[in-house]
């Protein structure tokens, strides 16, 4: 409804934040009804009135905002954000907003906020049940000093944030752990198999909020092969590339990258390992930059082809890998 006979303050009062409830006049006064210039000092995220529960989309856009300036959310707006996931009506919301303001979060400063108001409010366990069973797994001690699998996964999007600016890439580090929500407790706090399980538990989030391919093929493969980022010192030539062949290393060198990127990420993600060298990552680009440098023309000379070529390629790169590990040994 517009009209002259609008005020300003009427308008003012249905924005959603007092932050955002701010105007100026043309002399440059500040017009500020209801303390948005107060909260925006003091670094809170306040709602204007009662309209804000009119439309659930600003549980996330809360959060969101949460993400990009790292503000807290005042505690009446958090009850308020409460009753909207308490009522069902998160449920109405489209997926393709859903995943609109979580892809836009990802992409914030802070995108470990996001995540933690959504839990705040009880939002997480309506829109990402996966994500919330986390909180409360623990973890073994020797491994992961923070114990809990939840804190975990937010000190890990946390170190994400400092490596890299790119969504894909934070996405695939907040769900990288999915499969240890589906460890009985019984078998509590060790979680074996879990980044088998965690695939399906990704599939499933992504096709529900219809995730990008992208972000949906790193994801898969962060949840499956994180664990061999940490053994790949451990492991034989031939398991070595095996594991580079199955991330698509060749093809994809590019999305190579982003997997060390989640995989440090993830290893940085721990109390105490927060500035931890990561030397994983050189060694595993390092086997896949000696597989690469085969020489595959000499191969052509000789007329091989088909299985001959295949086998041929295979037994140069096991050469070269088993190589390049002599090398980072002397």
């Amino acid at each position: 409804h517009t009209s002259p006979a609008i005020t300003l303050e009427d308008d003012l009062v249905r924005r959603d934040l007092t932050i955002n409830a701010m105007a100026e006049d043309e002399q440059g006064n500040l017009i500020d009804p209801f303390g948005g210039m107060r909260d925006l000092e003091q670094g809170i995220l306040r709602h204007v009135s009662p309209a804000f529960a009119e439309d659930p989309l600003r549980v996330l856009r809360v959060a969101r905002f949460s993400a990009r300036l790292d503000f807290r959310v005042a505690d009446e707006t958090l009850q308020l954000m409460r009753g909207l996931s308490a009522s069902g009506e998160l449920d109405a919301l489209a997926p393709e907003r859903i995943w609109m303001e979580t892809e836009r979060a990802l992409g914030e400063k802070y995108p470990a906020r996001y995540i933690q108001v959504l839990r705040d409010c009880s939002a997480l366990r309506v829109l990402y049940p996966a994500i919330d069973r986390l909180f409360g797994v623990p973890q073994p001690v020797k491994y992961h000093p923070e114990i809990d699998t939840g804190t975990h996964t937010l000190m890990a999007l946390v170190q994400a944030a400092r490596l890299t600016d790119e969504p894909v890439v934070r996405f695939a580090v907040l769900v990288h752990d999915l499969g240890k929500g589906l460890t009985p407790a019984s078998d509590w706090p060790q979680h074996i198999g879990h980044e088998i399980s965690g695939v399906l538990l990704v599939e499933e989030l992504c096709q529900r909020y219809r995730v990008p391919n992208a972000f949906r093929e790193l994801a898969v493969l962060v949840t499956r092969y994180h664990l061999d980022a940490y053994r790949v010192r451990d492991m034989r030539p031939e398991t070595l590339l095996e594991k580079l062949e199955a991330l698509d290393a060749f093809r994809r060198p590019e999305r190579f990258g982003q997997f060390l990127l989640a995989c440090e990420a993830d290893a940085r993600g721990r109390q105490g390992f927060e500035d931890r060298d990561y030397s994983q990552a050189g060694y595993f680009r390092n086997a896949l930059q000696a597989a690469s440098s085969i020489d595959i023309p000499s191969l052509v000379e000789r007329g091989l082809q088909g299985e001959d070529m295949a086998k041929a390629v295979r037994a140069q790169r096991i050469a070269a890998v088993k190589q390049m590990m002599a090398d980072d040994t002397k």
